[in-house]
């Protein structure tokens, strides 16, 4: 035994490749103007074309010393691999999080997942009205 997971099933691991790391990449999903929002939590969003999504995130210093921030991170990006099957997929996310009182992670997957949903939704409007108007 390898200790490693059985070939049929999907790892959930939160690779490189799902990440964000370039200013460009974090200057092109600002640029896009996707945004949903609530209570904490704003996601900003733009299609990739690479089929899976990758995750930025943007926490300020209001929302606390950097050990709170660090955990917010955290909760975060756990949401973000535990619930990568729920996402729509094939979008640049920039999660960016408020200075408010900490939530259950089941918060702030939940969150994740419907504003993520959103943002698909509206960028399908906004390719339906572009092709409409070509």
């Amino acid at each position: 035994m390898t200790g490693e997971p059985p070939q049929s099933t999907p790892t959930r691991r939160f690779r490189p490749r799902h990440r964000l790391g370039r200013d460009l990449d974090y200057r092109a999903v600002f640029n896009a103007r996707l945004r949903k929002g609530r209570g904490p939590m704003t996601v900003f969003a733009r299609p990739n074309g690479l089929g899976y999504d990758r995750l930025g995130l943007s926490v300020g210093r209001k929302a606390g010393p950097a050990t709170r921030r660090t955990r917010l991170k955290r909760l975060v990006r756990e949401s973000f691999r535990l619930s990568r099957d729920r996402l729509p997929g094939g979008f640049d996310l920039i999660v960016n999080l408020r200075a408010h009182k900490p939530l259950p992670f089941e918060r702030y997957r939940d969150l994740l997942v419907e504003l993520c949903a959103a943002a698909a939704k509206e960028q399908a409007r906004r390719d339906r009205k572009r092709e409409g108007s070509s």
